[in-house]
């Protein structure tokens, strides 16, 4: 069990490492292709970069704290850290798209700025792409296997990347049919026009791990979790009722109450053999889950719990 704990830290921690790695690169070379190119575009994915590079190093030390054992002055554990790094992300992208918008409305309309759509443009925004392709995929892959919400806002947000950065490339190549057209000059606007596009696109998923995060730190159950757990349980031979479910997340893992009623003539051996039974089926729903069955003598004239309908 150990080893198996220690693997998993060790690969979320690689996966989240990886992602640094990336940002530094990509940060820089961003950074001095937008500077050498006079690129809104561009450097507003190097703003973008260099956000993604804060959120990393966050995640990298949430997935590194979130794995601590539970203690006495944290008995969920700590992986609410998971919920708090999606929130500090958030904010970070939030301050890159009120820069974003506000370099490229002066743009528009209160100063201009010739672009160079050089070769180089065109280089970094497509390694841009391969690098977010490759570390979007190596996080999604971490966190589906080990129910990670830190990694998985990461792999979202770095696939969304591959996305603003096509319309950066879209913007740069508008520059270029403008300076080869002089009918279509005003494309020249397309830069500041694509960094536009970037900051909706940043903004869209802002909002999206915004929304996780707060249902993370409010303990929102899982749609679906409670109605599943309530029908399974009474299912079980000797449950009359189930009731009180209340399921909370804590990073990757689920706290579970229930309140079962059962038969009070039952020897407390015979109760507690139905509460592991009971213990059993919602892990099955819920693997690795944290479970108390709380059990309740039941009214020997009340009728026994319906089963929920199919599909109800």
């Amino acid at each position: 069990m150990a080893s198996s704990q220690h693997r998993a830290e060790r690969e979320k921690t690689l996966a989240a490492l990886s992602s640094v790695i990336a940002a530094v690169g990509l940060t820089g070379f961003k950074l001095v292709i937008g500077l050498l190119t006079h690129s809104l575009g561009i450097l507003s994915e190097a703003a973008h970069s260099a956000f993604d590079l804060v959120a990393a190093l966050v995640t990298l030390f949430a997935v590194r704290v979130s794995d601590r054992p539970a203690d006495t002055h944290h008995p969920y554990g700590h992986g609410k850290i998971e919920s708090l790094s999606a929130l500090v992300e958030t904010a970070l992208l939030l301050i890159t798209c009120a820069w974003i918008i506000f370099e490229a409305v002066q743009r528009l309309f209160f100063k201009t700025v010739e672009v160079d759509a050089s070769i180089w443009a065109f280089i970094v925004m497509l390694t841009s792409i391969v690098v977010d392709l490759s570390r979007s995929q190596v996080l999604a892959r971490a966190a589906r296997k080990y129910h990670s919400q830190a990694l998985e806002a990461d792999a979202l947000h770095f696939s969304t990347d591959i996305w603003s950065s096509s319309v950066v490339l879209l913007g740069l190549f508008g520059v270029v049919l403008a300076e080869r057209f002089p009918r279509l000059t005003f494309l020249r606007a397309a830069d500041a026009i694509s960094a536009l596009g970037v900051a909706v696109i940043v903004i869209v998923v802002s909002l999206r791990l915004g929304r996780r995060t707060i249902d993370g730190l409010m303990d929102t159950a899982p749609k679906g979790m409670e109605e599943a757990i309530r029908r399974r349980v009474e299912a079980i031979e000797g449950v009359r009722n189930c009731h009180h479910v209340r399921v909370r997340s804590s990073g990757p893992r689920h706290f579970v109450d229930v309140h079962i009623e059962t038969d009070g003539h039952k020897s407390l051996k015979a109760t507690h053999d139905l509460t592991k039974l009971v213990e059993s089926a919602i892990l099955e729903l819920t693997p690795g889950a944290d479970v108390t069955v709380h059990p309740e003598p039941a009214d020997p004239k009340a009728p026994k719990a319906q089963p929920f309908a199919k599909g109800g």
